[in-house]
This record gives structure tokens, C-alpha cells and sequence, in this order.
């Protein structure tokens, strides 16, 4: 018996209304899965950042102290205030820095290296200048440039090749040894050796302006034995530079003479046992980190079957 027209329509509508929800029940899983797996996508792929390191707040702070030390190296033998304030205020900014990085999470590796390199090249420049002013004392003051500079270097390379690329040279394990190992760790004893360490090597700069005892060419007469003609010396005639002996920097010199040399005396017997103690820690880190290399140096050789015994 045939359908009527309006059965088939009715069965038709039925079916029709059966498929659309299969049909979209389908569609939505094949979405759901496509966004899915979309927004899994997204969010374990972080989107990359380029990062200027060199624009990093303690590196801006790392340029600041190279220029005041830049510009108080212009001022070393003319202007000893001045000199000595841009030298000091640079060397503070050593430990404003490392706060920074620590505070804004901006530690890097640059700004690591920029930091020992500013402090072994300012230290040096200084120490130059005293080598100048102190010719007797030259080969000391060359010998404490070297051992500053080979003593870091050192300890620097053995931190990297020894203990890997992302190890702080800062990191000193106290099995090797407990003075390096406190004198890294604990940034009060850091700042100490590291400020009076600077301060000493000051205070005998502004004795080189000031005290006769060091420099007899700073007694009134050009013909004191010992005088020395020498640029750079504070004795050196103003004149040799400019023609006119009033000059400013004549004038800036002759009031440098008159320095009264008490506090940097004083300030000088207060802060050298701490810059021998800093010496003294610049050696064991030559040695310890000598050591340190010469260990791998054996470790390598053994896995080369060296040395090779002879019959």
C-alpha cells in the first residue's frame, strides 16, 4: 500500500532532523579537536622575545662607571679632587649594579664579564699613574698590575673550562678553598676588600700631591734631590703643557701642592692590611685556580693513555 504524500513528507522531515545533529555533533568534535590541539599549541609555544642585553640596567650602569673612569683618568694628573671623586663615585657604582641585576632579574654573563673588566682596567690605569709619581716603586706597583690581571684571568678561564659555560666564576666550591669561597659568597667581606683595596691606591695618589715624604719634589725648590721633571709627576713644570705659567692648570696644580697630607696618611695606615689581604687572596687564586686546570689537564691525559710507558 503506497504512502501518502503527506507520510512521505513527515518520514523525510524525520530523517532530515536525525542527520542534522549527528552531522553537527561530528562537525563539533573535528572543531573541538582542531582548536584543541590550536590552543595546546599555543600554549606551550611562548612567543619569542628579542631582549637587548646591552640596554639591561646594570649594564647601563657598567657604561656610567667606564665614563667617570674615562673622565677621572683625564683629571689623574691635573685635578687630584676631581680625579678622586669621579674614581671613587665609579668604583661605588660597582656594587649598585649587582643590586640592580638582582632586583630587576638581569644577571647575565656581559654584564658579568663588564663588570671584572671595568675593575681590572680602572685598578690598572691607577696603578700606572702611581708608577709614574713613584718611580723607585714602579716595579711594585707592575707587579700588582700582574698579578691582579693574570690572578682573574685565571681564575676565570678554570671557572668556564673546569666547572662549565654557565658557571659563575663567583661560585667558588669551599672544598677548594674556604677564603675564596667566603670572600665571594658573602658580599659584605667582597665590598670590604674591594673598597679599601681602591681606597689604599687613593690615598697614595693624593700623596703624590701632597706629601713631601714620598714626593721630595714637592718641597719649595726646583733643586731638592730627588726632584723629577718626569709628565705626569706633580712636580712637573706647568709651563711644559701651557705657555703661560697662570694657567688654569698652573693654578689647579699649585693649590693641589698645598693638599694637607694628614687624611690621606691616615686613610692610607687604615686601609692597607686589607689591600695586603687582597694581594694575599689574589695569589691563592692563582694557585687554586692553577691547580684547578692542572687537574683536567691529568684527567684528559689519562683518557688519551697518556703518559705513555716506555719499555
Amino acid at each position: 500500500m503506497a504512502d501518502s504524500p503527506g507520510a512521505r513528507t513527515r518520514r523525510q522531515a524525520a530523517a532530515v532532523a536525525k542527520q542534522v545533529p549527528e552531522k553537527s555533533l561530528m562537525n563539533g568534535h573535528a572543531n573541538g579537536s582542531v582548536n584543541g590541539s590550536a590552543h595546546s599549541r599555543n600554549s606551550t609555544t611562548r612567543p619569542e622575545t628579542s631582549e637587548n642585553i646591552f640596554l639591561f640596567y646594570p649594564n647601563i650602569i657598567g657604561y656610567s662607571r667606564i665614563v667617570l673612569a674615562l673622565a677621572s683618568l683625564y683629571y689623574m694628573p691635573l685635578h687630584p679632587r676631581t680625579c678622586s671623586l669621579l674614581y671613587s663615585v665609579s668604583c661605588l657604582l660597582d656594587a649598585l649594579d649587582g643590586y640592580a641585576a638582582r632586583y630587576f632579574h638581569q644577571s647575565t654573563q656581559f654584564g658579568a664579564v663588564l663588570d671584572m673588566v671595568t675593575d681590572r682596567c680602572t685598578t690598572a690605569c691607577l696603578l700606572v699613574f702611581l708608577s709614574s709619581a713613584f718611580p723607585r716603586w714602579a716595579i711594585l706597583f707592575q707587579g700588582l698590575i700582574s698579578l691582579d690581571l693574570a690572578s682573574h684571568y685565571i681564575h676565570m678561564y678554570a671557572t668556564l673550562s673546569m666547572g662549565g659555560s654557565g658557571q659563575s666564576h663567583k661560585k667558588v666550591d669551599e672544598s677548594r678553598s674556604k677564603l675564596l669561597h667566603l670572600y665571594y659568597t658573602n658580599k659584605t667581606v667582597l665590598f670590604v676588600f674591594c673598597a679599601f683595596n681602591e681606597v689604599f691606591f687613593i690615598a697614595l695618589y693624593l700623596l703624590s700631591f701632597s706629601s713631601p715624604m714620598l714626593s721630595p719634589s714637592l718641597l719649595p725648590t726646583d733643586k731638592t734631590p730627588g726632584s723629577s721633571a718626569q709628565p705626569g709627576n706633580p712636580s712637573h713644570p706647568a709651563s711644559t703643557f701651557f705657555a703661560t705659567p697662570g694657567s688654569a692648570w698652573a693654578m689647579e696644580l699649585a693649590r693641589a701642592n698645598k693638599m694637607d697630607s694628614f687624611w690621606p696618611w691616615v686613610i692610607a695606615g687604615v686601609s692597607f692590611p686589607v689591600m695586603a689581604a687582597k694581594q694575599f687572596l689574589n695569589v691563592v687564586q692563582l694557585v687554586k685556580a692553577s691547580k684547578w686546570l692542572a687537574e683536567g689537564d691529568r684527567a684528559a691525559r689519562a683518557e688519551q693513555g697518556l703518559p705513555k710507558k716506555t719499555k
